[in-house]
């Protein structure tokens, strides 16, 4: 088979590969997708239930509700208690968790291959069997609180949570996935409840599997799981539409920010809107960031840390959606060093964009990028949420060894364009730390 294939096909094989691994998509009845990764040589499977639902999609009075969701499907469905959905799991030595995205939710497991029958049911109730019971509610909206006190206990993710509403100014990917403290005790059961009803549908739903499975098994439990369930699964329902992937014009605050905290390290984050998570230059931008800012041997490492001792931690980052992103350099240094520490920075991403990089950074980046790939691929997990990437994202499955192709064509000239690109864009400045928000840093 070719290495890469478009997703589109109602029952096909679109991908495989050496070690007999073989990546297969159906569209079920309801207009529910599958894609599986047969891998024979595991024992063990991981499955993935996907909403394409996220922080982004709420509506006015529903902030948080997607992030409440995913806490609440596991409290109890009318089939099963709380209990029960746990017990399910721990009494086969499985594991089960969910992720609240910017764009999308999933709920998944990893069991031996023969309790997959048991995940498929157990996950396929809570998706479609919730009933948000409002004392239950009223429980997780205070353990939800207490996350978010939690996280804003940690000045990196105050930092970096504020440097995203920044740098994102209106658009709904500048809200936090967990929503706001004042969102979470103002959005009501039947706002939760409205938001489930409108996206916990078949033709919403995109499941995927890896590991030792069989394709048309796990289609055929899928189907008769959702069908038991009384989901109405209408044979010529095609799936939901993907977001568009035209950019948008991000219009955020550029500039300093600073919030207040009394902390012992400051916090820095400085960066700007960046390319989609579609654009082919997404590849220039993993080589890009693993020369700037991507291990011990990178240029913000090497500078800020090792030749300077100006820092314990330094990277770079970016983060791509379907239509905007964005890129960004840490640093967490002494509050008396932050106006050095800023300029250097800047001084690394302006030195990047005018003199470009080597031809030994290009091929250690290469490199890096290639190993890290590879073992991340080496669990079933991995394999099942890069499944359900490609289907909610793009559509566009690529194997292993497209992706290390298109890695490996990634020129020192594309670096540097993009790097051009970035330099010149409006600048957003983060800074967390002991200072008062009028505070400059000498810029």
């Amino acid at each position: 088979m070719s290495a890469a294939g478009t997703v589109g096909q109602d029952s096909a094989v679109i991908s495989g590969h050496a070690g007999g691994a073989v990546v297969r998509r159906s569209v079920l009845p309801g207009g529910v997708r599958v894609l599986t990764e047969s891998m024979p040589s595991q024992r063990s499977a991981t499955i993935g239930f996907w909403v394409g639902v996220g922080s982004r999609d709420e509506a006015e009075g529903q902030h948080g509700s997607t992030h409440f969701l995913e806490h609440l499907l596991f409290k109890g469905t009318r089939r099963r208690t709380a209990l029960e959905i746990a017990s399910a799991f721990d009494e086969v030595g499985g594991e089960s968790n969910a992720a609240t995205a910017k764009e999308s939710t999933c709920y998944y497991a990893r069991v031996l291959d023969t309790d997959l029958p048991m995940a498929i049911d157990v996950i396929a109730d809570m998706i479609t069997g919730a009933v948000l019971d409002p004392a239950e509610l009223e429980q997780e909206r205070d353990v939800i609180l207490e996350e978010i006190a939690m996280d804003r206990d940690d000045p990196t993710d105050v930092a970096h949570e504020n440097f995203v509403a920044a740098v994102m100014g209106g658009h709904s990917l500048g809200r936090p996935i967990g929503g706001t403290p004042a969102a979470i005790r103002a959005v009501s059961r039947d706002s939760v409840w409205a938001h489930y009803q409108r996206y916990y549908r078949p033709d919403e739903l995109v499941i995927t599997a890896a590991g030792g499975l069989d394709h048309e098994t796990v289609c055929s439990q899928v189907l008769s799981a959702l069908s038991a369930a009384g989901w109405e699964m209408d044979d010529d329902a095609a799936p939901t539409a993907r977001r568009s992937s035209d950019p948008v014009q991000i219009a955020g605050t550029a500039g300093l920010h600073v919030i207040k905290r009394q902390v012992e390290q400051a916090n820095i984050i400085l960066g700007c809107p960046s390319i989609v998570a579609t654009d082919e230059r997404r590849f220039v931008m993993s080589v890009l960031n693993a020369v700037l800012g991507g291990g011990m041997s990178s240029r913000l490492f090497q500078e800020i840390r090792e030749k300077r001792g100006l820092v314990y931690s330094t990277y770079s980052f970016a983060s791509g959606y379907a239509d905007a992103g964005y890129f960004g350099m840490y640093a967490g240094c002494a509050p008396l060093k932050v106006g050095q520490v800023i300029a250097l920075l800047t001084g690394e991403l302006e030195k990047l964009a005018a003199d470009g990089i080597t031809v030994e950074e290009l091929s250690k980046a290469e490199g890096q990028l290639s190993g890290g790939i590879v073992l991340a691929l080496e669990d079933t997990g991995s394999r099942m949420s890069r499944l359900g990437r490609s289907e909610l994202v793009s559509g566009e499955f690529l194997d292993i060894d497209e992706t290390l192709e298109r890695i490996a064509k990634v020129t020192a000239e594309e670096v540097q364009a993009l790097a051009r690109e970035l330099a010149a864009a409006p600048r957003t400045i983060t800074v967390v730390g002991p200072f008062e928000e009028t505070e400059t840093f000498g810029l």
